[in-house]
């Protein structure tokens, strides 16, 4: 209702004294030519006078002589001041310079659900205005002329015509067309088809037009100069969405007085237009630093160190950058602490240190962090060259061993020097989820570019390229099997290679729907359970790509992912995060998601579909305060992040199969995007320390990187946390040298509220857990007492001996700050990232392990093939160049009754650096053929010749195979033989007991019994060449030993007491490890092993012939 109300009666005539008079006008009808009621603008007189019609009378005014006819308002409710809001400011006039126009205010009910007895009094009021004075117009128009409100130029003998289309090409219907001028004037609203027609727009290369949609990013086109009467534009709009950063700032070090620049860019729909820049989490000022997405400071004190970030903004939103890391040291200061960390190093199974009581010898570790060298002129984003502390000094230590010594370079010195160059792979293997069914052939894509393919086997490779922030990749059947499934990858930034099990959810096979009916699609087919929601297409619902209306036949194909299956965790698409108003990025808690397929009767033209309602059904959420909560998602498959699709709103009662059900209702459309999530966002978070070893030993020297630790976030049944009633999460992280921080949801006040599955795999192998029953041990576990009870840690096989071993269940209770029993992990608050990044490694964390294989690697020069950074540019090292492994493996039979342990002493044979000098040492197990009983083999590493680190010339490595105990060499491989006579020079074999080689340049083959590949990663050359090793072929792999298939040397060995046993064999036949291993200064005494209380466990003993799944 809107009632005029006359200005204060000193400004009215004599006949207008009267009570206000209410005048009711439809909505959008104008007043003798005024707009539309709704679209009036603002008076600009400078008295804001309204001129009142009293009823019945006319009355003429400066600009024409409107007649109004006014109805009586009933008389005031009294006291609805108590149940009426304030009125309104007026509006602004609606009028042109020198017009009548009409101005507005209004004020709301306070108690709506006493409308009707308190509150039916006017909720809007009008009155007249006249407009602003009109001044003169100063446009010039090299075409056409100027418009009424001298804003534009128009030439009436012209007619645009325009398409709007959507990203796959359906056109953009109701899109709103608007000319940019003073202010944006909307000109027309595209129809259906997504056309348009304008005419009187001069095509003079200046009017520029802005096309907006809902959810879709503003487009702008500038009208083309030209002579034509008649124009065709197209435009297509964009998905509009949040910036996403795509590179971040550089961890920098510099000294006082230095300058330096850090850099961040962003992309997106709108494209990210303002950057923020924060120091310590603190604002710095525009107005002083003077950057954009290049924040430069020059003349640094020690006070301007800490962590950088930026911050992207745009229309569609924000989004923050990784921090950077700044370090300021004085300008004397050293670059790099000197004195280098304890790292110790195993020996071989034959250099016991009586001194020390143990295996171990510590040759000292730089830690690779990032140092101030020498800079170049200028201010670059990126440093041409990057510094890190790294070994300055290295001295040669003798080891007395059983019979020899051992020659080990020890690093006595630390300085800053160039950091080891890279490069970074992921590698993996796409399968089915149901039935391990590869994806053959499949497609990958890093946003919209294919990047790779995978195999026959689903096996792919990919290399990341430089700077990446966030490694997303498509996985694209191509024949349509499985859901194209989007996956975050974790990798390492430090070089080298993470395998990946990319698991694929296979389509659900299509239904076929009547376009012209109301069709129910259920999500969710638990047994003895109801969907969780239900997808409604109403009547007409299906277009074609071009805006059709389709009718006929519809192929349906809903595909749902339900959280109450837990096996079907590993298939979650991306990482479950969405990033909020203000950048930061947050996780998601799933309650389903399902990809949609829609197609016509003969499976060849893709649909949309519109007006589409999803019912989820209230009772399937356990959690009350998620119902208030609950979005409708989708997934941005280039940023690999969730986007708000809409809201839910409660439906009271919705009547099926005749019982009263309660429903969230959300709205949506299917178009370009097919993937969509029922999510919460959840905002109780914690982090949980994991660390990974290479054995039970639990040292911190032993500690594995590039290990894929995965969480499944359950809710459990109340009273039952073993027995989860759904999972709502699946996030992976990689352990670094310090471990592994793994997001997980979990609770302050209830500790049962999240629990969470907790593995990890490494090149596809699951490392295990550390036991649970029949009791649990703390020191072994690496969590004390009576946190560790209250967080209910259960390993896979607590209740049951068959199960896997491979994983652990524990409460996700949130650590009280009132208890210090709790504040020192293993679980941390999400504000605590950094302490749990940084924890010491006495701090209380997680473990799991490896299962020791037969095999021992020794190098002189010490390198970790998990860290790639800590190469040295050493003559002996044994791998020369960082970027490029080779691994080379020789294939030895053994005819005898027992599994033989063989060593190869590699030596520098033909180079004057290193000749008669060790690079390292490798032993190995044979292992029996499961065909022949006194028949086994092995394969055995031997460093590969070729060029050292300062490719200079090549060496030809002196390579000793030396077989243990009473064994005589039977035969070469004559090819091997024949390649080696051709190849000078020659090494000489006097010993029937060992054979010497100096090792070929040439990848020979499984005809020469000798297996070499080249990989960027080492562990992933080993891992190939072994598989071929162990087949006997060039490009074939295999878990089984065949003994009798590409074998280079034939030994043949006798029986030997227990008496005459190496300590190697003596060790694995007792099934114990009589070593002891002196603990470090920094570790605590309560994780010590006590002596010779480890067994390799029964389940995961290798079967005979089959060599254990390594990385």
């Amino acid at each position: 209702m809107l009632r005029f109300w006359p200005t204060p009666k000193q400004h009215l005539p004599l006949a207008a004294s009267r009570e206000p008079e209410t005048l009711f006008l439809p909505l959008g009808v104008g007043v003798q030519g005024l707009p539309g009621l709704f679209s009036w603008a603002q008076c600009s007189h400078k008295d804001h006078s309204a001129r009142p019609l009293p009823t019945g009378m006319r009355s003429s005014s400066r600009r024409g002589a409107p007649t109004f006819a006014y109805a009586r308002h009933s008389p005031l409710v009294q006291d609805s001041k108590r149940f009426l809001s304030p009125w309104s400011k007026w509006s602004e006039c609606s009028a042109k310079c020198g017009q009548t126009g009409v101005q507005k205010r209004t004020r709301s009910c306070l108690a709506e659900r006493l409308w009707g007895v308190h509150c039916n009094e006017a909720t809007e009021e009008g009155r007249l205005c006249i407009g602003h004075v009109c001044s003169a117009c100063n446009i010039t128009c090299p075409m056409g002329r100027v418009n009424a409100d001298c804003d534009a130029c128009m030439c009436e003998d012209v007619t645009l015509h325009g398409k709007v289309s959507l990203e796959d090409g359906s056109p953009a219907a109701d899109a709103r067309v608007y000319l940019q001028a003073k202010k944006l004037k909307l000109l027309t609203t595209a129809d259906n088809k997504g056309t348009f027609r304008i005419p009187g727009v001069c095509p003079d290369g200046k009017n520029t037009l802005k096309i907006k949609k809902a959810k879709y990013a503003t487009a702008a086109v500038t009208v083309p100069e030209t002579n034509r009467r008649n124009l065709a534009l197209q435009v297509q709009l964009q998905r509009s969405g949040k910036p996403y950063i795509v590179k971040s700032p550089d961890d920098k070090a510099r000294r006082v007085g230095q300058s330096v620049a850090l850099c961040c860019d962003a992309v997106g729909t709108p494209v990210p237009d303002r950057y923020l820049w924060y120091h310590n989490g603190s604002l710095l000022d525009p107005s002083i630093y003077k950057y954009k997405n290049n924040l430069i400071l020059k003349n640094l004190n020690r006070g301007q160190a800490g962590e950088y970030f930026c911050k992207a903004s745009s229309d569609g939103g924000s989004a923050k950058s990784q921090s950077a890391k700044l370090a300021v040291i004085g300008r004397q200061e050293a670059a790099c602490d000197p004195q280098p960390q304890s790292h110790l190093i195993r020996l071989p199974h034959d250099c016991f240190q009586k001194a020390t009581n143990s295996f171990y010898y510590d040759v000292g570790k730089c830690p690779a962090k990032t140092c101030v060298g020498k800079l170049d002129k200028g201010l670059r984003c990126k440093d041409n060259v990057a510094y890190c502390c790294g070994a300055a000094k290295m001295e040669t230590r003798e080891i007395s061993c059983n019979g020899y010594t051992l020659p080990t370079k020890v690093t006595v010195e630390c300085g800053c020097k160039k950091c080891t160059e890279t490069r970074i792979t992921v590698r993996g293997r796409a399968t089915a989820a149901d039935n391990g069914e590869p994806l053959r052939f499949g497609h990958i894509y890093m946003g919209n570019k294919r990047v790779s393919m995978t195999g026959y086997k689903g096996t792919f490779s990919i290399p990341i390229p430089a700077d990446t922030e966030r490694l997303v990749l498509t996985f694209v059947d191509r024949l349509q099997k499985f859901v194209n499934t989007t996956k975050v990858l974790p990798f390492k930034e430090n070089g080298g290679a993470v395998f990946h099990e990319i698991k694929l959810l296979r389509k659900k096979a299509p239904v076929t729907l009547e376009s012209t009916e109301t069709n129910v699609i259920s999500l969710g087919e638990m047994e003895d359970d109801d969907p969780i929601a239900e997808l409604e297409i109403p009547p007409d619902s299906f277009y074609r790509k071009n805006g059709e209306l389709y009718r006929g036949k519809v192929k349906a194909s809903v595909t749902f992912l339900d959280p109450r299956n837990i096996s079907a965790a590993a298939v979650t698409q991306s990482d479950l995060n969405f990033v909020d108003e203000e950048g930061d990025v947050f996780p998601l808690r799933t309650y389903g998601m399902f990809s949609v397929d829609f197609t016509d009767e003969r499976g060849t033209e893709s649909l949309n579909a519109e007006e589409v309602k999803v019912h989820l059904d209230a009772a399937q959420i356990k959690m009350p305060e998620h119902l208030q909560e609950m979005k409708l998602w989708s997934l941005n498959p280039e940023t690999g992040l969730w986007e708000e699709e809409g809201d839910f709103n409660l439906e009271k009662s919705r009547r099926r199969k005749r019982e009263e059900r309660t429903f969230l209702v959300g709205n949506m459309e299917i178009k370009e995007r097919r993937l969509f999530n029922l999510d919460v966002p959840e905002s109780r978070r914690c982090y949980v320390k994991v660390r990974a070893y290479r054995s039970e030993r639990f040292l911190p020297s032993e500690q594995i990187q590039g290990v894929v630790i995965s969480v499944i976030n359950t809710e459990p049944e109340p009273g039952f946390s073993s027995n989860p009633r759904a999972w709502g999460r699946f996030d992976s992280v990689i352990t670094g040298p310090n471990g592994a921080c793994v997001p997980a949801f979990c609770d302050e006040q209830n500790p049962e509220a999240y629990a969470a599955y907790i593995l990890a795999s490494l090149g596809g192998e699951e490392l295990e857990a550390v036991a649970s029953a029949p009791k649990l041990n703390p020191n072994a576990i690496g969590v004390p007492q009576p946190y560790l009870n209250k967080l209910n840690y259960r390993r896979t096989d607590h209740e049951d001996s068959n199960t896997k071993k491979t994983a652990f269940s524990i409460n996700m209770a949130k650590p009280s700050p009132n208890s210090a029993d709790e504040n020192n992990g293993p679980i941390y608050a999400y504000e605590n990232l950094k302490e749990c990044e940084e924890a010491p490694y006495s701090a209380a964390h997680f473990r799991f392990y490896r299962i020791e294989g037969d095999g021992y690697d020794y190098n002189t020069v010490p390198f970790s093939e998990d860290d790639l950074m800590s190469w040295t540019d050493d003559y002996l090292a044994w791998w020369p160049k960082p970027m490029e492994f080779r691994a080379c493996y020789i294939k030895v039979k053994i005819n005898g009754p027992q599994e033989v342990n063989i060593r190869s002493r590699n030596m520098g044979g033909t180079h004057p650096r290193t000749i008669g000098k060790l690079y390292g040492i490798r032993d190995v197990r044979s292992i029996r053929d499961s065909e022949q009983r006194d028949v086994s083999a092995a394969c055995l590493e031997f460093k590969c010749s070729g060029m050292l680190f300062d490719q200079d010339r090549v060496d030809r490595t002196l390579v000793k195979v030396i077989p243990q105990g009473s064994c005589r060499r039977e035969s070469v491989n004559s090819m091997l033989h024949e390649y080696l006579v051709n190849h000078l020079p020659m090494a000489t074999n006097n010993d029937s007991s060992e054979y010497t080689m100096l090792a070929p340049l040439d990848p020979l083959g499984h005809n020469y019994g000798i297996y070499t590949v080249t990989d960027q990663d080492p562990r992933i050359a080993k891992e190939i060449a072994l598989g071929r090793c162990f087949d006997g072929t060039s490009d074939g792999t295999s878990r089984i030993m065949k003994s009798d298939i590409g074998v280079a040397l034939t030994f043949t060995c006798s029986e030997r007491s227990a008496a005459e046993q190496s300590i190697f064999e003596s060790q694995r036949n007792s099934g114990q490890q009589s070593i002891v291993v002196p603990p470090p200064p920094r570790e605590s005494p309560a994780f010590q092993r006590p002596l010779g209380s480890r067994q390799i466990p029964q389940s995961r003993v290798p079967m005979r012939g089959q060599r254990p799944s390594s990385y």
